[in-house]
């Protein structure tokens, strides 16, 4: 079924370079983004856009490749090509890009990123459990505050930085919304639909804009007369982030006939754990980002509870596990994932990959058969 409003976005996605171009040409200031471990709320409080930049495509790999190892995740490649080649129009209109220390390719490719754009390094801590943990995350909080006060000329308050997290959790209630609906049976939009609909929101420099049209989307699609039709087996797609250009296990898995009814990553739903606003803001928000269960965390017994609830919540039939080759991390923990979700009595498929299209037809026939062996 055909619906408007998803339509809508889609139509307006594609007007954010220009929209982006405008705005920093009448003075607004823009921060780049690579991860969830980046806090948007303290881009927003210093009175600037916070846009994600691009890195799920393959067509600029080959560029980064002439400065990084070959064997190096896909993500890291791509994000770091399109920053050389000049292709990613937020990064270009960027005034100052957050990254992070998720991992060691990552941390150490933004050395390289630094020298092409003004770049601030957070230092995340892989211990989430410790309290010195939060303790030393809310001073990276405040230092990027900081940061962010000298090279824009503001100050940065309480108050802004309040204002700031509650806008940002209409946003992550919104996006919530908008993948809760996959929780009907049948779900109502195919997982590439969705997907598309995650990785084109985070492309908007006015938080406002998109929030208003994820709200139009979950109240169309709910309101829709539910069709009866078969959906094929519900798969709940757990591992690394994905996006446009990355999406090709997700077609593989749909056009063999199983629908996609829950993203447990990046691009999904660890996008919207709140946070607290009955807290100083930023202990709130150094609580909330270190609690984002990515595998680079140890132990990260908060991705199993995730899991556990999305499993049950989206009444998944099967888990595929997805990492990019050479993302030591997720692919380290997927023993860990195959054993809980088959000690759950579903079904589990790990695939690793990269952007390319190279395996294709063995990663067809490989999901084929998966999900053959469920009927």
């Amino acid at each position: 079924m055909a619906f408007a409003s998803v339509e809508r976005l889609k139509t307006a996605a594609e007007k954010n370079p220009l929209v982006v171009k405008e705005a920093k040409e009448k003075g607004k200031k823009i921060v780049g983004l690579y991860c969830l471990y980046s806090p948007a709320e303290i881009a927003l409080a210093a009175g600037a856009a916070p846009m994600v930049l691009c890195g799920t495509r393959n067509d600029s790999i080959a560029t980064a490749e002439e400065t990084l190892p070959r064997n190096l995740c896909p993500l890291i490649k791509s994000s770091y090509g399109f920053a050389v080649q000049g292709t990613c129009p937020y990064f270009s209109a960027s005034d100052i890009i957050v990254a992070d220390t998720t991992c060691d390719g990552k941390k150490k490719m933004f050395e390289y990123m630094s020298e092409i754009k003004p770049l601030h390094l957070l230092y995340l801590p892989h211990g989430p459990h410790l309290p010195e943990a939060r303790v030393f995350w809310a001073a990276e909080m405040r230092r990027l505050v900081e940061r962010l006060e000298k090279e824009f000329g503001v100050s940065i308050g309480e108050d802004d930085l309040a204002k700031a997290i509650a806008l940002a959790n209409r946003e992550r209630a919104a996006l919530k919304g908008l993948m809760d609906l996959s929780r009907q049976k049948p779900a109502p939009l195919s997982g590439m639909t969705m997907l598309e609909l995650l990785f084109k929101s985070g492309f908007f420099a006015d938080k406002e804009e998109i929030i208003d049209m994820l709200e139009e989307i979950v109240a169309e699609v709910s309101a829709a007369p539910q069709n009866g039709a078969s959906e094929g087996p519900r798969v709940l797609l757990t591992g690394v982030p994905v996006g446009m250009g990355s999406h090709k296990v997700v077609k593989l898995i749909e056009d063999a006939g199983a629908r996609v009814v829950a993203f447990e990553n990046c691009t999904g739903y660890k996008k919207t754990l709140p946070v607290a606003t009955d807290k100083p803001p930023l202990e709130a928000l150094a609580e909330r980002y270190l609690a984002t269960p990515c595998s680079i965390m140890s132990p990260n017994t908060a991705r199993f509870d995730l899991l556990d609830e999305m499993i049950r919540d989206f009444s998944a039939d099967a888990v595929v596990d997805l990492t990019w080759q050479a993302c030591h991390t997720y692919n380290v923990e997927a023993g860990k994932v195959r054993r809980f979700v088959q000690d759950k009595g579903l079904p589990y498929l790990q695939i690793e990959t990269d952007y390319s299209e190279a395996d294709t037809e063995q990663l067809k026939v490989r999901i084929e058969a998966f999900l053959e062996m469920m009927h």
